[in-house]
């Protein structure tokens, strides 16, 4: 498969040197004989790939937009798999994240009767926040507002998952990638005590 079919950019631009990267990753996973990510990855388009800068370790992430019908196609049954294959080939973390459209306030001027749920912001927000943390889950959130009207939303994720997939590494990847896509700040931990 030709990289510019693997990577569809809506401006035809060139593609980056993240993008081409990422590009040869998949490729060679493609034609790895002993992968059985094959099939998967050869159904595999990219809307985007995009690099963050993690400021707490000085690294960059690699984040994956994939459209939404492949995610939850292809993607979802395979997340932790490819993540893995990914990060022992690109040596960086990265996070795979659906395509996701936000409808506005003024739907009715789009000829829209009624704004779907799943449309919203808050929708589209959380949703993007369980793709961050996939395969693990979100087990809990809270809100801590600060003295002088900030927010900063504190996700817990599941306790079971904390020894699996270095995990504990990726919770200051996954609040720089959270950050850069909503531009909310997020702390992301375990809970101590599980009731």
């Amino acid at each position: 498969m030709a990289s510019r079919q693997r990577i569809v950019k809506a401006d035809n631009s060139p593609l980056t040197e993240v993008e081409k990267e990422v590009d040869r990753c998949l490729a060679d996973i493609e034609a790895s004989t002993q992968s059985e990510l094959r099939g998967e990855v050869a159904e595999l388009t990219l809307a985007a790939v995009k690099a963050v800068e993690v400021p707490a370790s000085g690294k960059t992430a690699v984040v994956l937009v994939v459209p939404y019908r492949q995610y939850a196609a292809v993607v979802r049954r395979v997340h932790g798999r490819l993540i893995q294959e990914l990060e022992k080939k690109l040596k960086r973390h990265v996070v795979i994240i659906a395509q996701r459209s936000i409808v506005g306030l003024d739907y009715k001027r789009k000829n829209l009767k009624v704004r779907p749920r799943s449309r919203t912001l808050t929708s589209v927000q959380d949703a993007m926040l369980d793709d961050i943390v996939a395969p693990s889950e979100v087990v809990g959130r809270r809100w801590r507002v600060r003295a002088d009207g900030s927010k900063l939303m504190k996700v817990h994720l599941d306790p079971k998952d904390k020894a699996k997939d270095n995990l504990e590494e990726k919770l200051w990847t996954f609040a720089a990638v959270y950050k850069r896509l909503t531009n909310k700040d997020a702390a992301f931990l375990f809970p101590e005590h599980v009731y």
